[in-house]
């Protein structure tokens, strides 16, 4: 029986998730080599950034990330598919890199020990080829594994965020099509009424019991961090996000949003989906500038009877802080001065 082209698509990313988990180099070029266009596009976070071609794109995300986890390897908690409102069809992946980090990456000293790092990566398909691929690493959660975020500490919870509690991210097949609309529309409506906040009145207007369990998670972003129920949420996420920009949401027809579901699982990308202004209290410890950034935002929710117990949030705040005038690297390699950034051999515990 003929599979449906998302249900396709899933099968289509395995052999590359199943080289990026056993990790080589040649593995995982041929695999790139099968699952993509020559010319694909590949948007990365900041400092990676964009590149074109399977190449260029490996030599600048594992090139140097393989020599400094040389046992580098791939964990996929959610893949799920669908359609976006304009016909564009997608992938996309939860998960994280983990390895034993033995010499320093993008000058973040070395700890010996095993790190980690969440990814979110959407594929987009053109007749069953990659063609554009975005990603968003979780590099402040390796600078933080080793002692070396030089920034404003974070007012959520950092932790090693979990995949689904169900179980269940990694979505079968068939592509139910009316259930993936339900869901995105959910997630679609709910963002209206937080939008609603502080515009058109208080907490109330966001109706949050109406779209959110009560036992939410939102895994924000390390920076952030994760706040747990309504009120997690709206303190260490939401009431400092609007505090230092309360622009947020009035820019809507300069971006461009690309949602998509399967089954209880809805995603979201925009490249960039977010435009504000930091004033008033500033944000992330930052002085309010008066300058409108843009944010890129790639997004994951699990629906649990009706409403959201789970939401997956990466930021690419390396890049907010560059629009800023801040530059993070620059701020690590002062803060790591005294740091040893040679590479750690250890002993094979076996003698």
């Amino acid at each position: 029986m003929k599979l449906d082209k998302h249900t396709e698509h899933k099968g289509l990313i395995a052999p590359l998730r199943a080289a990026m988990y056993d990790f080589s180099e040649q593995g995982v070029r041929r695999a790139l080599a099968e699952l993509c266009t020559p010319d694909a596009l590949f948007r990365l976070c900041h400092p990676i950034g964009d590149s074109a071609g399977i190449d260029a794109f490996y030599n600048r995300a594992y090139g140097d990330l393989l020599k400094a986890w040389p046992d580098l390897e791939r964990r996929d908690y959610i893949v799920m598919a669908g359609p976006d409102e304009f016909g564009a069809d997608w992938v996309g992946c939860g998960g994280y890199y983990t390895g034993t980090f033995l010499a320093p990456w993008l000058d973040i000293p070395p700890t010996g020990h095993q790190v980690t790092m969440r990814f979110h990566e959407f594929y987009r398909f053109e007749n069953g080829k990659v063609v554009e691929m975005q990603a968003l690493w979780d590099i402040p959660e390796v600078m933080m594994q080793a002692r070396a975020w030089p920034m404003a500490p974070s007012l959520g919870r950092e932790w090693h965020i979990p995949g689904p509690a169900t179980q269940d991210g990694l979505v079968p097949g068939p592509y139910n099509a009316a259930k993936g609309k339900e869901t995105c529309q959910h997630i679609i409506d709910m963002l209206d009424y937080l939008k609603k906040h502080p515009s058109e009145g208080g907490p109330e207007v966001m109706e949050m019991e109406r779209f959110w369990h009560p036992r939410m998670n939102w895994y924000g972003p390390s920076g952030i961090g994760t706040g747990r129920g309504y009120a997690g949420f709206r303190n260490w996420h939401q009431i400092p996000f609007l505090n230092g920009m309360p622009d947020r949401g009035q820019y809507v027809d300069d971006i461009t949003y690309h949602f998509f579901g399967d089954g209880e699982y809805a995603a979201v990308t925009g490249w960039p989906n977010m435009i504000q202004t930091v004033t008033d209290d500033g944000w992330m410890g930052i002085a309010p500038s008066g300058k409108r950034i843009t944010m890129r935002s790639l997004d994951f929710w699990r629906l649990e009877n009706g409403r959201i117990r789970e939401n997956w949030v990466l930021v690419d705040l390396l890049d907010a802080y560059r629009q800023l005038g801040v530059d993070v690297f620059t701020r690590l390699r002062e803060f790591n001065k005294a740091r040893n950034m040679g590479r750690i051999d250890l002993p094979d515990g076996m003698s």
